[in-house]
């Protein structure tokens, strides 16, 4: 692959040109199809995920599915240190172009997504956006730069895990991936979904961490299991099955595709389950320089209370999977 270097990430977010992602679904580019983040081993956590709806309740998370919601993952009233990094020379984010909305080239050949307006939101708030840069690598070759300097810091969903934690020092999740149902537009039901599933057939993935959820959380579903999540999607149409259990950000991408026919609407709320699902997207810097991934801590929470974080979400995901 070859390497893509944007100088500077000085320019205004707002000032980039967005992607068809209608286009790029019908060509499989869009979902996190080689999303290189490694899944825990799963254990029961149901107060732990109970809590979770709890909190995404009171944050507006349960709202109606028509309607979208923005995660909110920091404290308000939270007050972080502002760092001072006026003898930092140089800020080099390293990421993939194979991660779309999050990182990919444009019909230009331009590097684009998510990952590269949030990094330079983060210079912005950091006052060091004339120091920023940006650079896309192969995957494989991303910690490597890091370990040698090539780079300060990698935004392309390196999973946090206690093995990854002795080798990097992360910043807080600034994005996690729910799993949501979704079920027809006449037949979605609203929470709570617990008693009002039972007996229910529910397609989801065969073998995936969403199949165990559905299983340990939801033991009274008819759980129907599908090799192809396209097969899954023509049952779901057909009315073969009541609805389907899997990731909320690759049923928004369908839902809002034409692929959808427009049949089809999310049914309740976000579930979050970390040991499940993982802790979600963070920051990853070299081990022995945790003030960066402070530092970096400090821009996304301003970033989420000036709702510069809402804007960017709303931008790039056209179904909202909160």
């Amino acid at each position: 692959m070859e390497n893509v270097l944007v100088s500077s990430l000085k320019p205004a977010f707002q000032e980039w040109e967005l992607p068809d992602f209608g286009a790029m679904k019908q060509t499989g580019l869009v979902g996190p199809t080689q999303f290189p983040c490694r899944r825990e081993s799963p254990v029961k956590l149901r107060p732990l995920f109970l809590a979770t709806m709890c909190a995404l309740a009171a944050c507006g998370g349960l709202a109606r599915a028509d309607e979208p919601q923005v995660p909110l993952f920091w404290d308000a009233k939270e007050r972080l240190p502002k760092p001072d990094l006026s003898s930092l020379e140089r800020l080099r984010f390293l990421t993939t172009t194979d991660f779309p909305p999050f990182n990919f080239l444009d019909a230009s050949g331009r590097l684009s997504g998510l990952h590269v307006d949030l990094a330079r939101a983060i210079c912005a708030e950091l006052d060091v956006a004339d120091k920023c840069q940006i650079q896309a690598l192969p995957w494989s070759e991303l910690d490597g730069a890091l370990q040698k300097g090539d780079g300060e810091a990698i935004i392309a969903g390196i999973s946090v895990t206690q093995e990854t934690r002795e080798k990097y020092a992360f910043s807080r999740p600034y994005m996690q991936f729910p799993a949501r149902f979704v079920m027809s537009k006449t037949g979605a039901l609203t929470e709570p979904l617990y008693d009002k599933l039972k007996g229910k057939e529910i397609g989801v993935v065969a073998g995936s961490a969403h199949e165990r959820m559905l299983r340990d959380y939801f033991p009274d579903v008819k759980a129907d299991t599908y090799a192809s999540q396209q097969m899954m999607f023509n049952d779901l149409k057909i009315g073969k099955i009541a609805g389907i259990f899997g990731d909320g950000m690759k049923l928004g991408f369908w839902l809002a595709g034409s692929d959808s026919g427009d049949c089809c609407r999310f049914a309740g709320g976000p579930y979050l389950a970390p040991e499940y699902l993982g802790t979600g997207l963070a920051i990853a810097v070299k081990a022995d320089n945790p003030a960066l991934a402070d530092a970096f801590n400090y821009a996304l929470h301003s970033i989420s209370v000036k709702g510069t974080f809402a804007e960017l979400y709303l931008r790039y995901f056209p179904v909202g999977f909160y």
